[in-house]
């Protein structure tokens, strides 16, 4: 039995998805004629409160996006050092968009009102960019999941919007948030004016993510998806995964966070383990013992068949999800028992 922790992107299609994809009715996607798609797309704008929504193959690819409709070239956008949208998308945010990045230390990659502030440029300063958005990310990978409340998002939005910033949310794993905080999903578009949505991280479909922006905004997110190459056809096979992930795997997320926690606690126990991130949602960042390195634990742990990933000079990365269960917490457990370091 081999454990797959590396990332809540290995999981494959159930079933019952499986099956949902199969019976998916379809037509040309670009010309706007795919019925699943027009339905995916719809269902997500209704969930999220807002007016439009524009599917595409990659998490990454709706971030860029939602970047480029909100900024010009020599514009500069706010956001946690360690975001998804600066850190891990091959330097879009400068090739995409031609835009600067002010980085912000964050609370756990939270950044707030009282940290953004000093941080917006002086317009009438030609030796600065013009500061256009503000990007949150909930959850925050880099920080093991640590997401922001709603009513932390409202006091972001109303300063920014005070001061004429845009506000771009990578909501990748926005469902896991909710599910710890209670918050509605749909509340979140009234303080966006665009959000990615990931389908194939904790939702468990296969391929896709969703940007759910204004109606304004819906003309140029498609034309700028076509440009990146993200226009695809008969891609309502695709889209019934995601459908079917939404109406089936939300309520199920608590499990993942539940056996995160549980795999955060047993490794605090063990004496190769320097130091457990806190554990929010269903990612597990830990430290190694100095005495030790990642790849030496890493090595053992696939030795085992057990799969994580380096997450940093001393740090190691769990993600659990749908396909992980709880077998494989025993046998995870039991295997970094076995750990000699």
């Amino acid at each position: 039995m081999i454990v797959d922790l590396r990332s809540d992107t290995v999981t494959k299609p159930t079933p019952a998805m499986l099956q949902a994809m199969m019976q998916a009715e379809v037509g040309d996607d670009v010309f706007g004629e795919d019925p699943t798609v027009n339905n995916l797309e719809a269902k997500c704008a209704a969930l999220l409160g807002m007016d439009a929504a524009v599917y595409c193959p990659s998490g990454t690819m709706t971030n860029q996006i939602g970047i480029k409709i909100l900024t010009q070239p020599y514009n500069e956008v706010i956001c946690y050092k360690g975001a998804h949208i600066y850190k891990y998308e091959g330097g879009g945010l400068a090739g995409n968009s031609l835009v600067s990045v002010r980085l912000l230390e964050g609370d756990r990659g939270r950044i707030s009102v009282k940290e953004i502030e000093p941080n917006i440029n002086n317009t009438n300063d030609a030796h600065l960019p013009v500061t256009s958005v503000v990007a949150l990310e909930n959850t925050v990978v880099r920080e093991a999941g640590s997401y922001y409340t709603l009513d932390q998002v409202k006091a972001i939005s109303a300063f920014a919007r005070a001061h004429g910033l845009k506000m771009h949310l990578d909501g990748a794993r926005l469902f896991n948030a909710l599910a710890e905080t209670g918050d509605q999903a749909v509340e979140y578009g009234k303080y966006f004016d665009s959000i990615s949505i990931c389908l194939s991280k904790g939702l468990g479909a296969p391929v896709g993510s969703v940007l759910v922006c204004k109606k304004e905004l819906e003309p140029k997110a498609r034309r700028m998806r076509k440009a990146f190459g993200g226009g695809m056809r008969q891609a309502g096979f695709l889209a019934a995964a995601g459908i079917y992930a939404l109406d089936n795997h939300i309520t199920r997320l608590k499990e993942d966070h539940a056996r995160a926690k549980t795999l955060g606690k047993e490794l605090s126990k063990l004496p190769w383990v320097k130091s457990v991130m806190p554990v929010d949602t269903n990612i597990v960042i830990f430290s190694v013992a100095d005495s030790t390195t990642p790849e030496k634990v890493l090595a053992q742990l696939d030795g085992r068949q057990v799969k994580a990933i380096r997450f940093g000079p001393q740090e190691i990365r769990l993600v659990t999800h749908l396909d992980f269960d709880d077998r494989m917490l025993d046998k995870a457990i039991q295997v970094f028992k076995r750990i000699s370091a």
